[in-house]
């Protein structure tokens, strides 16, 4: 339910700290190298390989790029997106259930200001050195996540995250940002488009995303950054983005779910806590939803998904 009030008291936990919700609430921004740690990596780089074998060329000596000409820093094109995929994936548990774990819905809590989040947003990526032009523009993500702006409240925005699954140095495409009080002092903080005139000043400002494998990038939809380009030669930088919303926030959106059935989603159902797949719009065991009635539909439709907690607290 979305309320008012913010910041959530951010309770330090192994993976974020009150700083660092800080440092996001201020400055759009926040790093976190070694979030994730190599036993959580290691399997969905495994996947990664699996999924994007033949997509791409990491074992060619190509490092010619596809680059413009002129003034614009860059632009937006399909091949960027080339190998783009969308949860749940033809992948291990691992790779299903990273968009999802404790501690992304933990700190999504604190970062938003909220009791309840959902995930709208979950993406694999990869990219390879010299097979698109990746430079983009500055840019906030908020055009095609609402069809309002960023609220002022944090609990009426999202937190996007990415998750580096390689190591994503400066000649692996390491994101730029532009942290909000500079962006402020370059265009003003009542504007969320940048326009051409003005990209070559916030480039001045920009700072670099790069981190290991098992890096954590938050940031705000309303945060100005940019891809850009592999230089390394036989480069690939493999990354997941996920988007998390206050439960509840209806101005927000991107993937819906339920509109791609067949894709694999026991995946997830069979291995999924209560708590994780609330986050995906499925109401807690105890909630007023199940009955003995959908309780049982729903187990025949996915009857390999562990119900017996929903049973236990059917509504009375």
């Amino acid at each position: 339910m979305i309320g008012a009030g913010h910041p959530r008291k951010a309770k330090m936990i192994s993976r974020h700290t009150s700083a660092d919700v800080n440092t996001w609430i201020q400055q759009g921004f926040v790093v976190i190298p070694d979030f994730f740690n190599k036993e959580e990596i290691t399997p969905v780089l495994e996947d990664f390989k699996q999924l994007y074998t033949g997509q791409g060329n990491p074992d060619s000596n190509s490092t010619e790029l596809n680059t413009k000409t002129g003034e614009q820093i860059g632009g937006f094109h399909p091949k960027q997106f080339l190998h783009f995929d969308t949860l749940p994936y033809a992948a291990s548990e691992a790779t299903n259930l990273l968009s999802l774990h404790p501690a992304l819905i933990d700190f999504s809590k604190d970062l938003l200001g909220a009791e309840q989040v959902h995930l709208y947003q979950s993406h694999t990526w990869a990219k390879y050195t010299g097979e698109a032009d990746y430079d983009q523009p500055f840019h906030c993500d908020f055009g095609n996540h609402t069809l309002t702006v960023p609220g002022d409240n944090p609990i009426h925005r999202t937190v996007d995250f990415i998750v580096y699954i390689t190591d994503v140095t400066d000649e692996l495409g390491a994101l730029r940002y532009v942290t909000k009080p500079d962006s402020a002092e370059v265009i003003g903080d009542q504007q969320l488009v940048a326009q051409a005139e003005l990209q070559s000043q916030l480039k001045q400002r920009e700072r670099s995303a790069a981190g290991p494998a098992g890096t954590l990038v938050a940031h705000s939809i309303d945060t100005f950054h940019r891809g850009s380009n592999l230089t390394a030669e036989n480069g690939f930088r493999f990354t997941m983005t996920m988007g998390y919303k206050a439960a509840g926030n209806d101005m927000i959106g991107f993937h819906v779910w339920q509109e791609a059935p067949n894709r694999p989603w026991a995946k997830i159902l069979d291995n999924a806590t209560p708590e994780q797949l609330q986050c995906l719009g499925i109401p807690l065991p105890g909630d007023a939803f199940w009955t003995p009635r959908t309780v049982k539909l729903t187990q025949a439709r996915w009857p390999d998904w562990n119900m017996q907690a929903y049973a236990e607290k059917l509504a009375k």
